[in-house]
C-alpha cells in the first residue's frame, strides 16, 4: 500500500513538472518566432533616450543564459534559445557595436553593462564596452549615481560577476532595500512587488544561490510569498505572478505551488505568449509585443528555474 502511495505521489510530481516546463517551452517558441521586435531605435527622441531599448534585449539575453545553466531544457528548447541569443547579438545589438554606441552617449549608465554581461559570460565579446567599464567604474559618478536601492544592490552584484569590486559595498546595499527591512507585508502593491522580486534575483544571483538570502529575508519569503502567489493571481496581475513563481524556485525551500503555477498557465497564450494582466492586449505586432514580451520571458525563466528545482526533488534519494 505505501509504495503505490508513493508512486501516485511520484506520478503526481511528474504532471506537475510536465505542466510547468511546458509553460517554458511554449514561451520560448513565441521569443524565438517574435526575435524582431528586440529591436533599437536608432532615431529615437532625445528625451526618451537611446538605451530605453536595451533592457528588453539584457533580460532576453539573461534568460537565456539561464536555462542553459539549469540545463533541464530539452533540445528544442535548448536550440530556440541558442538562436535567440545569436540575433540579439548579431542583429539587435549589431554584433555589440551598439553597446558601444549606447556608453559613449550615456558614459555613467550601468545600461549597456547590465546587457552586456549575460553576452559575455556566454563567450561574446566587445572590447571598446570592456574597457568603458572598468574606465567608468573607476568615476566617483558611477557609484554617485542616484538609483533605487534594489538598483543599486543588482549594479554590485554584476560587478561582482563581472570581477569588479562592488561600488558599494554588498552587505550595505542589501540593507537599503525594501525587502530587507521586512516591512508590513500588506502594503505590497505594483512597484514594491517589483522591489521585492528583483531583490531576490539579486541576492540568489538568479536562483543560482538560494543560500544567499539572509535568513531573516528567508523566513519573511517563506511566510508570505504564498499569500503574494494567491493575491496577484486571483488579480490575475500575470507578469508580477510570474515574477512571484521565480522568487519561489529561489527560496531554498521552493513550494512549486500548484493552484499559482496552474492559473499561470491557463493564462498563457495557445502560441506560446503570456499577457501582462487579464487577457491579450490588441493592436500592432510591434505594440503586442512591447506589451507582452516582458510577461513571456518571465514565464520563461519561473518555467527554467521551477523545472530545475522539480526534477531535484524527483531524482532525490529517499530517506529511509
Amino acid at each position: 500500500m505505501s509504495t503505490d502511495s508513493t508512486d501516485d505521489t511520484a506520478g503526481q510530481g511528474a504532471g506537475h513538472t510536465k505542466l510547468i516546463h511546458g509553460v517554458g517551452a511554449q514561451a520560448m517558441e513565441w521569443l524565438h518566432s517574435n526575435r524582431a521586435g528586440f529591436r533599437l531605435e536608432l532615431d529615437v527622441d532625445p528625451e526618451i533616450g537611446f538605451l530605453e531599448r536595451f533592457k528588453p534585449i539584457g533580460e532576453a539575453a539573461m534568460i537565456c543564459q539561464i536555462l542553459f545553466r539549469e540545463g533541464v531544457a530539452g533540445s528544442r528548447q535548448a536550440s530556440l534559445a541558442r538562436g535567440l541569443m545569436d540575433h540579439l547579438w548579431r542583429e539587435a545589438l549589431d554584433g555589440g557595436r551598439s553597446l558601444a554606441r549606447g556608453q559613449r552617449l550615456e558614459p555613467i549608465s550601468p545600461v549597456p553593462f547590465e546587457v552586456y554581461l549575460p553576452f559575455k559570460e556566454m563567450g561574446y565579446q566587445e572590447p571598446e564596452t570592456e574597457r568603458a567599464v572598468r574606465l567608468n567604474h573607476r568615476l566617483g559618478s558611477w557609484a554617485a549615481l542616484e538609483v533605487l536601492p534594489m538598483r543599486r544592490l543588482g549594479i554590485c552584484a554584476y560587478e561582482k560577476r563581472f570581477g569588479l569590486a562592488p561600488s558599494t559595498p554588498f552587505e550595505d546595499a542589501t540593507a537599503r532595500t525594501w525587502l530587507a527591512r521586512t516591512p508590513e507585508p500588506w502594503t505590497v502593491e505594483g512597484h514594491i512587488g517589483y522591489d521585492i522580486t528583483h531583490t531576490v534575483f539579486h541576492l540568489t544571483d538568479w536562483g543560482r544561490k538560494p543560500a544567499g538570502l539572509p535568513a531573516p529575508i528567508a523566513d519573511y519569503l517563506a511566510l508570505w510569498l504564498p499569500v503574494w502567489l494567491d493575491d496577484w493571481l486571483d488579480l490575475k496581475r500575470w507578469d508580477l505572478l510570474g515574477e512571484l513563481l521565480v522568487v519561489d524556485a529561489c527560496l531554498p525551500e521552493p513550494t512549486l505551488d500548484e493552484r499559482a503555477w496552474h492559473g499561470f498557465a491557463a493564462a498563457q497564450q495557445p502560441d506560446g505568449a503570456m499577457p501582462t494582466t487579464g487577457g491579450m492586449p490588441e493592436g500592432s505586432r510591434d505594440e503586442v509585443f512591447d506589451l507582452v514580451y516582458h510577461p513571456t520571458l518571465v514565464a520563461a525563466l519561473a518555467s527554467v528555474l521551477a523545472t530545475s528545482r522539480a526534477m531535484g526533488r524527483l531524482t532525490a534519494p529517499v530517506a529511509s
